[in-house]
């Protein structure tokens, strides 16, 4: 039967987080919000993640829908299947959406997903290649006992990529499995699932896959590469990043192999959940706002000075909501805020990571306690009032995949500075007076990744926030930007309808 666009799919989505259940990054935040659009917009739609022991601790009402005996190299591993009833991922309309937590306590009850006290767990492999048996085994399962097969299997990330190869290799002959097609998100090509080659058995497949036209990279296994090797389709979080990864600068040691199939690689931009994030309701802020009546955000920036223990002054409060990771350009930061305050400047700081970066970031603020503040914390609350209470968003990363935070400071009327690098690329306007008039400009962009630009980039945003009319204009133009994820599961939807059609069975 030939695929329209309007007639429902049957999607299982595989990824190691979401939210609210399991979060480390934005790839939880995407892939929660993509799984609820693609529910509302009629569509049946199953989320499998691992039942860590965050998403016990959260309480909501489960229920076992299947006991799986899973195939592994040590042997057949027993696995229960609960469907997770949380209301944050209840869908009212059209479409469905179940929630399914594949449960082995022995890999996946402990205080991290990947990691514990900053380092990977040893049996990585072992967990996220049992996860992915485990899930093609629950979809057999469904094909014999529901009648349940999906259209659509659509991995995430290195951590479900083996989910990709597995369709096409053990679960090729399963006749609940003949007619799924699988695409493969990429989120960050930086992080790839790399493990020593004397572990490939773990994965349980033959040994002829480990090659360099496979999973084998430089002599070690590569999941993320399976899955780029052997899903349908491609997609990743921007139309610039898909570019980009096909570049030796960006590709990760992968831009051969990108290369190869970029004729089924595609760039969608994320999308942001417009209701979570949005100034005129969150209960977040001390003050509610929009573009007809922004009051409210010079009544959230005086909250926030007070909160921090910044003292009141006209000038820009510029904010960073960051990992604290060369990645992120944080060492840029670092090195220009002694310029900016010699300005009428202050710099609001919220994020963790690199030890030295934390360091130098106190001490900077130490030296400057009433125009620097930093908050070494996961603080979804304080997140939420920087974006309201800062005039300026600093993003300088080196790449940027898609990026969140820079598309929430546009909804907050925080007008970003970005490297114009990746997501950041396509969803941020660089300011020219001519843009301005256009009405297109939304924030300011540099290119190249150094102090020196990035200076002279916030310079000229200073300038910019000195003419209020001119000021108001970026400000509201961000605000009235879509932002939110229906552009973007359109366009996925799209795809997905194209790839299940027998004339949309794409070359391999």
């Amino acid at each position: 039967m030939k695929s329209t666009p309007d007639r429902p799919l049957k999607i299982c989505m595989v990824a190691s987080e979401v939210v609210p259940l399991a979060k480390t990054g934005g790839l939880a935040d995407v892939v929660g919000a993509l799984a609820l659009e693609f529910a509302k917009l009629g569509h049946d739609v199953c989320v499998i993640l691992p039942a860590y022991r965050q998403v016990d601790a959260l309480g909501y009402r489960m229920t076992e829908v299947a006991r799986l005996s899973v195939p592994a190299w040590q042997g057949v591993v027993d696995a229960r299947v609960q469907e997770i009833l949380a209301p944050p991922l209840q869908v009212k309309g059209p479409g469905r959406l179940r929630v399914l937590a594949i449960r082995h306590d022995p890999f996946f009850a402990r205080p991290g997903l990947y990691q514990e006290a900053g380092r990977d767990y040893t049996d990585n492999l072992d967990r996220f290649a049992f996860f992915c048996r485990a899930v093609m085994e629950l979809l057999v399962y469904f094909g014999e006992h529901e009648g349940w097969r999906p259209d659509l299997l659509h991995v995430h990330d290195w951590q479900a990529a083996l989910c990709a190869v597995y369709l096409r290799t053990l679960y090729h002959a399963q006749p609940s499995l003949s007619r799924t097609r699988s695409v493969l998100t990429i989120h960050n090509l930086g992080y790839q699932g790399l493990f020593p080659p004397e572990q490939f058995s773990v994965t349980g497949l033959p040994l002829h896959l480990f090659t360099p036209a496979a999973l084998e990279f430089y002599g070690r296994i590569n999941l993320l590469k399976g899955g780029l090797v052997f899903a349908d389709l491609l997609t990743t979080v921007s139309p610039t990043y898909s570019q980009e990864i096909q570049t030796p600068e960006y590709g990760c040691g992968l831009e051969g192999v990108i290369s190869e199939r970029k004729h089924v690689l595609h760039g969608i931009v994320n999308g942001i959940d417009a209701e979570l994030w949005n100034p005129a309701t969150d209960q977040y802020l001390t003050a509610q706002y929009s573009p007809s009546d922004m009051s409210g955000k010079a009544r959230c920036k005086k909250a926030l000075q007070r909160e921090l223990g910044l003292r009141s002054v006209k000038g820009p409060l510029l904010g960073v909501i960051a990992r604290f990771t060369s990645q992120k350009g944080i060492d840029l930061v670092i090195e220009i805020l002694p310029d900016l305050m010699e300005l009428d400047a202050q710099v609001a700081i919220l994020g963790t990571g690199d030890p030295l970066y934390e360091q130098q970031m106190r001490e900077l603020a130490e030296r400057y306690p009433e125009k620097i503040a930093v908050r070494n914390a996961f603080d979804e609350g304080l997140a939420h009032r920087i974006e309201a209470g800062a005039d300026m968003f600093i993003m300088p990363s080196r790449y940027e995949p898609c990026g969140l935070t820079q598309l929430y400071s546009l909804r907050y009327g925080t007008v970003p500075i970005v490297r114009k690098t990746g997501g950041l690329a396509d969803t941020v306007v660089g300011y020219t007076p001519r843009a301005l008039n256009e009405k297109r400009a939304t924030g300011f962009s540099f290119m190249d990744a150094s102090s020196a630009s990035l200076l002279t980039c916030l310079l000229l945003a200073l300038s910019v926030y000195r003419k209020k009319s001119d000021w108001q204009r970026l400000v509201k133009t961000g605000m009235t930007q879509d932002l939110s994820w229906a552009r973007s599961a359109a366009i996925y939807l799209q795809l997905f309808h194209d790839v299940v059609t027998p004339e949309g069975a794409l070359e391999k």
